[in-house]
């Protein structure tokens, strides 16, 4: 019996079936194609190294760094990208969590950003005056030094 060969692209190569390669089932990983977690390609992490840093990616998310989240987003985007992706599964959960969480923030951000910018005095009535901060040097008097 012989022995399998020590170099893994040969064996890939040479045992690849035809089959899978002109089918137009995506399921299948394609043997000759090299898939990388992270858009630096070959220069990333591995693996194991990358569901750590989506972990901590994500978790210091919550320390109200949500850009962190979009950092996550755009260094792990092949992995975002494929549905049917071929990672770690806890890789991608963090990421598209990530995706998730940062989509949810700007909604709210942008909520309140347009209310005060489109509502202002007329939604808010008297407490406008409290709410906005244009006016903090006139409140307190620093307005005489300029």
């Amino acid at each position: 019996m012989e022995a399998a060969p020590s170099n893994p692209t040969h064996n890939i190569i040479s045992t690849a079936p035809s089959a899978a390669i002109n089918s137009s089932v995506a399921t299948h990983r394609n043997p000759l194609r090299v898939d990388w977690p992270t858009v630096d390609g070959p220069l990333g992490l591995s693996e194991q190294e990358s569901v750590n840093h989506a972990r901590r990616f994500f978790n210091f998310g919550f320390l109200l760094l949500p850009w962190l989240w979009v950092v996550n987003c755009l260094y792990f985007w092949p992995v975002l990208r494929r549905p049917s992706s071929y990672y770690h599964p806890d890789l991608r959960r963090y990421v598209v969590r990530s995706a998730i969480g940062f989509t949810v923030f700007a909604v709210i951000l942008s909520s309140w950003a347009l209310t005060f910018s489109i509502g202002g005095e007329r939604l808010f009535g008297h407490a406008w005056d409290n709410l906005v901060m244009y006016n903090v040097a006139e409140k307190y008097g620093l307005t005489g030094w300029i």
